[in-house]
């Protein structure tokens, strides 16, 4: 199983119904995955990283569900810190998935597409919990921990992720 699909699964599996994020070049298995489960989740297609993570925050607020957004490696990422601080001020549960550069090149400093020194120093201070999933059989586990951190701890935002190479 691909990263992708597990991704999408457990959405579906905790009850997400709409998932808000701008298509890139380094998310496209997060929609070809998305496109297959149309009848049970909804994707929002965004023009802005930031749009999407507002409108995550801004569902999370109206329906007291977690608002889940997507965003593609590095400056997607630095695009969506500035919602997630708000949603992180706020106590607004929000799930932020990424992809991130290929296992074997992350901080190798190689100018890989949208290269990152280290995206998650940029996010750790906004979130509650961040994680890289390393293989598809870890992404369960870590969407199943940050359900629990809404459920269960101060909600605040959570952001994994995932691999290029895990994501296909």
């Amino acid at each position: 199983m691909r990263g992708s699909d597990a991704i999408v699964r457990m959405l579906i599996a905790h009850g997400v119904e709409y998932v808000f994020g701008v298509p890139g070049d380094t998310s496209m298995n997060f929609h070809d995955a998305f496109s297959q489960a149309t009848d049970k989740i909804t994707h929002v297609t965004c023009r802005d990283e930031r749009s999407a993570a507002f409108m995550a925050d801004g569902y999370a607020r109206v329906t007291g569900k977690p608002g889940v957004c997507f965003t593609i490696t590095g400056p997607g990422v630095t695009n969506i810190a500035t919602p997630i601080g708000q949603a992180y001020a706020d106590s607004i549960p929000m799930l932020v998935i990424s992809s991130v550069n290929k296992i074997n090149s992350m901080g190798k400093g190689r100018g890989e597409l949208h290269e990152t020194k280290n995206q998650r120093a940029i996010i750790d201070p906004v979130t509650s919990f961040s994680a890289t999933a390393f293989c598809p059989s870890e992404v369960p586990a870590l969407i199943a921990r940050a359900f629990s951190i809404f459920n269960g701890e101060r909600p605040r935002p959570v952001f994994i992720e995932i691999p290029l190479d895990v994501m296909n």
